[in-house]
């Protein structure tokens, strides 16, 4: 059995050979009869979605936009998407750098950022992100709930409609560069987020997030080929809690084994850059539940100098620092 590509203008429960929600066809064609929703498509806007040109004006001063990706639950993205954010904003104080939080049923950036409880205001030029540092903010459905319990509880288009709003409705200013958190997965939120961020100027791309053991890297795999196959620039792999690092003695000792080759082997056979790893300090998930800056509470942990690394990498493919020679 075969699966057909994702395209960004098909429903999740679309029949066969369905033409596309912005086609001539749309709700016409014989493929559409039975499908429930023909009555909407056949009456519904056709051509792009009219917000694409809202999103590029929105953030035409966005320099650069970077999604952090993963088609495993539970690897660390929300933990990498924050420690990049924070790298960045402390070795480049004056640039300005924003997270977007599109993991709309699991938002975690509040607790890990340390703004959990903090509200969003709204003025004439749209919402305001929360402030971490002068240089740092944030922008998550985290900050719209009553409660951090409250469940959400939504399809897709609801989502994707969210995601459209924190697209067109934050103020973020200048920034350099906007990180954006995303949910496991090759679903909703992320063809919306590509299908917004493809029609921006500037530079775009995505970082991986993967553990070593191979039931993580099969899901990351399949991340690659949807990269691929939507042409999202792949800035890289990050191969996250490679290894325990004892706070005490900082011996490491490797808790999920690379028994096919790791991040590292899969980024060779898949061509896609490997931009290293990052070792487990389980100083770095107290820092995350209680909202600290773990960059600054313990700068020589070796995670910190992995993640120098890290952040240098990205930075090249952007272009904002030199290659060694």
């Amino acid at each position: 059995m075969s699966v057909s590509e994702p395209t960004a203008n098909v429903p999740s429960d679309a029949p066969a050979h369905c033409p596309g929600t912005q086609s001539e066809d749309a709700g016409k064609a014989s493929a559409c009869a039975g499908c429930p929703n023909q009555q909407l498509c056949a009456t519904g806007p056709k051509g792009p979605d009219p917000a694409i040109a809202l999103v590029k004006e929105k953030l035409a001063d966005v320099r650069n936009k970077l999604l952090v990706l993963s088609g495993k639950g539970g690897v660390g993205k929300s933990t990498v998407t924050a420690l990049l954010s924070r790298a960045m904003a402390h070795r480049n104080p004056d640039q300005n750098f924003g997270v977007l939080d599109i993991d709309i049923c699991g938002p975690s950036q509040p607790r890990v950022l340390g703004v959990l409880g903090e509200q969003v205001h709204q003025s004439g030029s749209g919402w305001s992100p929360v402030y971490i540092e002068d240089n740092l903010s944030l922008m998550s459905i985290g900050f719209l709930l009553g409660s951090p319990d409250d469940a959400i509880i939504w399809r897709g288009p609801k989502k994707n409609g969210m995601i459209r709003q924190f697209l067109t409705e934050v103020d973020w200013g200048q920034l350099d560069y906007l990180l954006l958190d995303t949910p496991p997965g090759t679903s909703d939120e992320h063809l919306s987020a590509t299908t917004f961020l493809k029609g921006t100027d500037g530079s775009w791309g995505a970082i991986l997030v993967t553990t070593p053991q191979e039931v993580a890297l099969l899901d990351v795999r399949k991340e690659i080929s949807f990269c691929k196959k939507l042409a999202i620039p792949v800035v890289g792999v990050v191969e996250n809690m490679t290894a325990f690092v004892c706070p005490k003695c900082t011996t490491e000792t490797q808790i999920f084994p690379a028994r096919t080759g790791g991040a590292e082997q899969m980024c060779t056979e898949m061509e896609v850059p490997y931009l290293g790893q990052l070792p487990l300090d389980p100083r770095l998930t107290k820092c995350c539940d209680e909202g600290k800056d773990f960059i600054t509470e313990f700068s020589t942990s070796p995670t910190v100098k992995a993640l120098g690394e890290i952040v240098t990498k990205v930075r090249q493919f952007f272009g904002d620092e030199k290659h060694q020679q």
